[in-house]
């Protein structure tokens, strides 16, 4: 009997927090800075690059903007199993609130891209929060 082998993508966990940072944010000028952090973890027996990200961001209009770029945060980093990693980064926004959702394009070590989804998180300033 042999063991059935999980997608590529279902071997890596991303989670993210974000926080408002008021002293960078100027609301009278329709400027909001959020900045967030976010972990990736590789539960599978394969290591794996993280090569680019797309990014959907959604203000508190709705309207959206895709961001596409190689790595994050100028590092294209190989994630080695049971390991993580993690950087910050921040998004300016028009709006009090919003949201980020995308997915980060991997490469195998055998040269097989996969996909590994960034679950949505929100981004909610303090005045925001009624």
């Amino acid at each position: 009997m042999s063991l059935k082998k999980l997608p590529l993508h279902a071997n890596f966990q991303v989670s993210a927090l974000s926080v408002y940072v008021p002293n960078e944010s100027q609301p009278d000028k329709r400027l909001h800075l959020f900045a967030y952090k976010v972990t990736i973890k590789n539960i599978g027996n394969s290591p794996a690059q993280l090569v680019s990200r797309h990014w959907t961001i959604t203000d508190g209009l709705g309207h959206q903007e895709d961001v596409r770029g190689p790595g994050v945060v100028g590092l294209q980093p190989r994630i080695m199993p049971n390991q993580s990693f993690e950087y910050e980064s921040a998004c300016p926004l028009t709006t009090s609130s919003g949201s980020m959702k995308g997915t980060y394009q991997f490469m195998s070590d055998e040269g097989e891209p996969f996909n590994v989804e960034i679950p949505e998180f929100y981004l909610v300033a303090p005045q925001a929060v009624h």
